[in-house]
């Protein structure tokens, strides 16, 4: 997922690759926060540096996109060609990302090799544990590193002048990044109000939709004691737990534990908020349900449906199949549980558990990970978890006002965007990471065990370590040579699949895990990409930081209460948000949607 990934590297773009407080890969110890929903505070001048506010500038850089178009050849630019040394002198750009908890050094082998072809080197900083306060400290310090990755504090950096447009050097040196946006480089626009690029990168062009990982999940040895059963529905989950734990009440001596739940902190949108719109047959929007055609969006909360996840989840409490400790486990305690092998079921991201599953792997015990299902509340439903969200946009990395050499930073970001940046940050070095066979790139065996079974293989070989959260080519795309870009590709993942998996899909008749969704085409291309990338204004977010704020606590003592008081609990919760004004926030959200709609619409005209 990026830097100091935690998930296995070639499941990175897991079917919620959008997690936040709607499923989003993002960073090891990264937590996917709150969609950014905080305060600004008061607006700084913006400092006077290249703008171009919807003109001559922008103009340009659009024109040579189309110019440019989507195709995959290798793009000239900035970089130097695979394997030569920068000409540049070597310069030390300091970074800062929201997403780390912990100190990273740019030291890896693939981070050797970008500062030699590219003379540069990363000095990365991130804010202290659970610190949501540094984006506007540097604000009130007028003090900046030189790139700022801020997901949704972006917007506050933009109000205070803290980082600058890229209109203009986009137009005149970013040839690779022009490339890689292609038509889809007005979606990079902040907002109708200022039309203008600040920031550059987090997610995929053109992503493949061929790994599904963020819904329910059941145990491979659960599926296979049943007989491979249809797991589609609520009901047919339950079902499944019910048989195996009564059949299996203890596994290696140990109590068998149902679906266990993470809620730890920012882990609450992932495993709470999260599976209750996906039951419901809507795609990742984090907080919202937006209806693609209306273009209409609504708090997931006031949704007369979303009961359904969590009526289900206060009755498999009470009947014993939700792990007790799922509303107060660490993380670590609940990934200790999870790769003792007597977790039956999951809805988290596999990109949360990664180092549990590779422990699993790496005992013998392949049976107790994973399978990847279609499950919604009940038929009414379709599930969207293959929907192609498009590119929205949205958080970026951005260069700041006070960077000693920002034209250095973008040539950097633009270097990021070509064919062999690409495929260095994403393959690794040849010979090492991975070789060329008949002409495709390929992953040695040994070097497949690794990935499988060593959680730390990204930090250790900084493949796919410097993906996230910069530019990205997604998982479709194919470059100059006829290879994907990325390792994700069908022929890829079914090759990754371990033993475990092979025999249950093949139980299931399919062989992929995809197989078992609602196709991708047959879903469509969501018009307005995803809700929780958007910038908000500060007053929208102020009422969903405090709405989100009530929902955790309202939620969890509602699951907790008996099946018969659930009724009275969820009116309350319905009563209270209303108390809140929270209706008035659909209006205004679904403004805002229609609104960038229409902004991409004027690009494409």
């Amino acid at each position: 997922m990026g830097i100091e990934s935690a998930k296995a590297p070639d499941l990175r773009r897991a079917a919620s690759r959008k997690a936040g407080p709607s499923g989003a890969p993002h960073d090891p110890g990264a937590p996917h926060d709150t969609c950014g929903y905080r305060t600004a505070p008061a607006a700084r001048p913006r400092a006077a540096l290249p703008a171009a506010r919807g003109g001559l500038a922008l103009a340009a850089a659009f024109a040579l996109a189309a110019l440019a178009g989507c195709g995959g050849k290798a793009p000239a630019g900035s970089g130097t060609g695979a394997g030569e040394e920068s000409p540049k002198p070597p310069i030390t750009l300091k970074f800062f990302t929201v997403d780390l908890t912990e100190d990273t050094a740019f030291d890896d082998p693939v981070a050797r090799e970008i500062t030699r072809r590219t003379g540069v080197t990363l000095e990365i900083d991130h804010p202290l544990a659970g610190d949501q306060q540094t984006i506007p400290l540097m604000i009130a310090s007028g003090q900046y590193p030189d790139i700022i990755y801020a997901k949704g504090d972006l917007a506050l950096l933009v109000e205070a002048g803290a980082v600058i447009p890229l209109d203009d050097l986009i137009a005149a040196k970013g040839e690779n990044l022009r490339e890689l946006y292609g038509d889809q480089l007005g979606r990079l626009r902040f907002s109708p109000e200022d039309p203008r690029i600040y920031s550059v990168g987090t997610y995929g062009v053109r992503e493949g939709m061929w790994q599904v990982d963020g819904t329910l999940q059941l145990q491979l040895a659960v599926l296979k004691e049943l007989g491979y059963p249809k797991i589609e529905t609520f009901e047919d989950y339950e079902n499944a737990l019910k048989a195996y734990m009564a059949k299996y009440p203890r596994i290696d001596g140990r109590e068998t534990i149902g679906l266990s739940l993470l809620l730890d902190a920012w882990q609450w949108y992932i495993d709470l908020s999260n599976p209750a719109g996906f039951a419901i047959g809507y795609p990742d929007d984090g907080q919202w349900l937006v209806d693609d055609e209306s273009l209409a969006a609504r708090y997931k909360f006031l949704d007369p449906d979303i009961r359904l996840y969590y009526e289900w989840l206060c009755r498999l409490n009470a009947e014993g199949l939700l792990d007790p400790e799922s509303f107060t486990q660490s993380e670590d305690v609940w990934k200790s549980k999870i790769a003792s092998g007597r977790v039956l079921g999951l809805a988290y991201p596999l990109w949360g558990y990664a180092d549990a599953r590779a422990t699993l792997i790496r005992k013998g015990m392949g049976e107790r990970t994973y399978a990847y299902l279609p499950v919604v509340a009940d038929r009414r439903f379709r599930s969207m978890a293959l929907k192609d969200p498009g590119f929205t946009g949205g958080w970026g990395v951005a260069i700041s006002s006070t960077c000693a050499d920002p034209e250095r930073a973008f040539e950097f970001l633009d270097w990021l965007c070509s064919e062999e940046a690409q495929i260095l940050v994403n393959w690794g070095i040849e010979g090492k990471n991975y070789e060329v066979e008949g002409g495709k790139r390929v992953v040695p065996a040994e070097e497949q065990f690794r990935i499988d079974t060593d959680a730390n293989y990204a930090k250790k070989t900084g493949v796919t370590r410097w993906t996230y959260p910069f530019p990205q080519y997604g998982s479709a795309w194919i470059d100059s040579t006829g290879n994907y870009v990325t390792r994700d590709s069908p022929e890829r993942i079914r090759a990754t699949y371990i033993p475990e998996e092979r025999e249950t899909l093949a139980g299931y008749g399919v062989s992929m895990w995809t197989d078992l969704f609602p196709s991708s085409g047959s879903l469509g291309v969501s018009r307005h990409g995803q809700a929780w990338l958007y910038q908000l204004p500060p007053n929208l977010t102020a009422k969903i930081t405090a709405a989100d704020e009530y929902m955790k606590t309202a939620l969890v003592n509602a699951i907790l209460g008996p099946p018969g008081g659930f009724d009275a609990a969820w009116a309350k919760i319905r009563e209270d948000l209303r108390t809140m004004g929270m209706e008035r926030t659909d209006e205004a959200m679904t403004g805002l949607i229609r609104q960038k709609v229409a902004m991409w619409s004027e690009e494409t005209e």
